[in-house]
């Protein structure tokens, strides 16, 4: 693909609560096996891109350690590869990504050594699978300046980038998250847009202090530039608050979404964990549940997903709930409409179970001290 890609993976989001204290956005577990960052990656790798950066700044640790080897993703080759960026004190800066125009301004060198004509831009948090060589198709088609892919949103819009285009899908307004939404159609945070003119954009916005993309670029000049839209029909979820990062989990119980990602090719890769596969010893009883490898379940689980490693206790009761990697559950508790942080110990004959709101359960891994 005459392309390279941009994924943009430092952000955090106080709507996560707890569950990103330890972890970007980014990095969330999804669907048992996967990072969020997988789906962007995979559909940057299923799309021939063969240069990919992934700009990381808040809570980096664990995301990048997760793409410590490209190999998993089809990076490791001659030519192209996966690059890692985080915020670096030069002779000329000296600060955080201030931004997600920022990001990309502090790694401007980077883009102009490179040769490909085409950028595509990705958030890190979100859930679909989608080829670029098709966005890119449309955007030349169109001999837009921008293209960005949108979706219909329903009553979440309001949450996102609100999108208007005309009848030819070009945008006449956009609105960053406004308190009422008079559109259903949401920016997806991906974004097509030719070499030269993102650097260009990006070094007139670095000159007068202006960091962020969507704001001081997309906004700034809708009206001066040609920005088209790309309408994807397909499964879409970001996961940015707690309420939408269960649902996108409990949506992989579908056996729609699951065969969109984990059957039709091309598939979503992840790096893998060598983990023995599941145990279902004689007691259990198991329900419209995903299951990963290292589990070893004893108790009952329904409609929940269960991520690497978990430990289900005798007579334990699970439903429609979300339990990390490595989480210890013991005897005879009962945990319903949930969230179990990872490497947590759930301790014998507790009781959690969330009313109103999905609640999110975070204990210390301090399970020797029960036993």
């Amino acid at each position: 693909m005459r392309a390279l890609g941009i994924i943009l993976a430092g952000g955090n989001s106080s709507r996560m609560g707890r569950l990103t204290d330890s972890r970007a956005i980014a990095a969330m577990p999804v669907a048992g096996s996967y990072r969020c960052i997988d789906f962007a990656l995979s559909n940057m790798t299923n799309s021939s891109i063969q240069r990919v950066a992934v700009l990381t700044q808040y809570n980096a640790r664990s995301l990048n350690e997760h793409l410590m080897s490209a190999k998993w993703w089809n990076f490791g080759r001659k030519h192209g590869g996966l690059f890692i960026f985080t915020p670096t004190e030069t002779s000329r800066n000296a600060s955080w990504y201030r931004g997600t125009a920022d990001a990309i301004s502090q790694n401007l060198d980077w883009l102009k050594q490179c040769h490909e004509p085409y950028v595509v831009i990705a958030s890190g948090d979100g859930v679909y699978k989608l080829d670029y060589n098709e966005v890119l198709q449309y955007h030349i088609r169109k001999n837009a300046d921008i293209t960005l892919v949108c979706t219909d949103a329903g009553k979440e819009a309001h949450r996102f980038g609100v999108v208007t285009m005309n009848a030819d899908g070009r945008v006449t307004d956009f609105q960053e998250k406004p308190l009422e939404a008079e559109s259903s159609i949401v920016s997806i945070g991906v974004y097509v847009v030719r070499r030269h003119l993102l650097i260009e954009l990006l070094e007139e916005a670095d000159r007068e202090n202006r960091f962020d993309f969507v704001n001081d670029i997309l906004i700034r000049y809708r009206k001066h530039k040609k920005i088209y839209g790309y309408f994807m029909d397909s499964y879409w979820r970001n996961i940015s608050t707690v309420e939408s990062y269960y649902e996108t989990n409990m949506d992989f119980l579908k056996p729609s979404v699951r065969r969109l990602f984990l059957d039709e090719y091309p598939k979503i890769t992840s790096r893998v964990d060598d983990f023995p596969p599941a145990k279902y010893n004689r007691n259990c009883s198991v329900r419209n549940s995903l299951i990963s490898d290292g589990c070893i379940l004893n108790g009952t689980v329904e409609n929940s997903v269960l991520f690497r490693d978990v430990y289900v206790g005798d007579n334990c009761i699970i439903r429609n709930s979300v339990i990390m990697n490595g989480v210890y559950i013991g005897d005879n508790s009962v945990i319903e409409n949930c969230i179990v942080e990872s490497r947590g110990t759930i301790a014998p004959d507790s009781r959690y179970i969330g009313e109103n709101e999905t609640e999110v359960i975070v204990e210390k891994n301090n399970r020797y001290e029960y036993f």
